[in-house]
């Protein structure tokens, strides 16, 4: 091996890190507040940038009218419970998304289809929240897994219907290759590193210094008691969705130009991002993605060394992880006893 595939090899493990680590950062966010494993956030990831790819080919996607679709469920969700001013706000969303996808499409303007490509994943994000967990708040873990789940399959199954078993590769934010030495990257790589850094940054603030994020904080460390505080906890489930959608489609718009976008194509990207979850614990944010570049570092060097088998190296990761776990559910149940 010498100096320059070493460092595409590092380069590449770097850039598929910092993809797990926000899905990692987007599941442990999910999980402290609401305690549900959102598994179908891969779905998610996918379907900004082939939302995008047909808008740009003057085409109106299914997942434009799925999102509108789960919009007025929502209103009719709310005008039934009794909120008729506030059930009117998801019917007009519906109205306004339906309308800039038309005029989207028959333009095909790229940056209006970058923009609703984005928007279509938030507004159907907060609104599988909505739907789906918002209405059973004191289901266990293992039941908002299993409707998890149920919801991965039937997006991916929809997302064969909407957009075909065809696969897209979006144009680059920053086109061109740069030279670092001896390693060529590509610019977009740049793009997926500021938009991490960005991120980052941007979460620490709202964590930090917003009274929103210090509610969402106080969800994740006791939500009895931060719902005896004053905070609603439907509310703060409707923020984390919509900053874990917002992070899912970002990083697939940035994503997709450096590998082909399918409708298949989320579920391992998301599957990693769990990996490098669990190695934080699920509750921190630091370790989640330190694990998704040492996962994203694991999967490089095994692709160049032993292709075959580098997704079941990656997922070996867990094995240590489980075991102490298991450690310590024994150790706790003979304390019980």
């Amino acid at each position: 091996m010498d100096a320059t595939i070493l460092g595409l090899l590092i380069a590449d493990g770097i850039t598929s890190g910092v993809i797990y680590g926000l899905l990692a950062i987007t599941l442990v966010l999910v999980f402290t507040v609401t305690r549900v494993l959102f598994v179908p956030m891969g779905e998610l990831l996918m379907y900004a940038p082939l939302t995008y790819a047909l808008l740009v080919d003057h085409k109106l996607p299914g997942s434009l009218w799925l999102g509108a679709a789960f919009l007025v469920a929502w209103g009719v969700l709310d005008l039934l419970g009794g909120a008729r001013r506030a059930g009117l706000f998801p019917f007009a969303g519906a109205a306004v998304l339906v309308g800039f996808g038309t005029w989207a499409a028959s333009t095909g303007s790229p940056a209006l289809a970058w923009l609703l490509a984005v928007g279509v994943v938030v507004l159907m994000g907060i609104s599988t929240y909505r739907l789906f967990f918002e209405p059973i708040p004191h289901a266990s873990v293992l039941t908002y897994l299993i409707l998890s789940l149920g919801l991965h399959f039937v997006l991916q199954g929809l997302g064969l219907v909407f957009f075909g078993p065809e696969q897209y590769r979006i144009a680059p934010l920053l086109p061109g290759e740069a030279q670092l030495g001896p390693v060529p990257l590509p610019r977009q790589n740049f793009a997926v590193y500021g938009l991490a850094l960005v991120w980052v940054l941007a979460l620490y603030g709202f964590f930090s210094r917003s009274l929103y994020g210090k509610a969402l904080l106080a969800c994740a460390i006791n939500r009895r008691g931060a719902r005896l505080t004053g905070i609603r906890i439907r509310d703060a489930g409707r923020v984390a969705f919509t900053l874990a959608s917002l992070i899912c489609a970002l990083g697939g718009m940035l994503l997709a130009p450096l590998t082909n976008a399918a409708y298949f194509m989320g579920f391992i990207p998301s599957l990693k991002g769990f990996v490098a979850a669990v190695l934080g614990g699920l509750v921190s944010y630091p370790l989640a993605a330190v694990g998704a570049i040492l996962v994203g570092t694991l999967e490089a060097f095994s692709a160049f060394y032993a292709s075959a088998y580098k997704e079941a190296i990656v997922f070996a990761l867990l094995l240590p992880i489980l075991f102490v776990q298991s450690l310590r559910t024994l150790e706790i149940g003979g304390v019980e006893e």
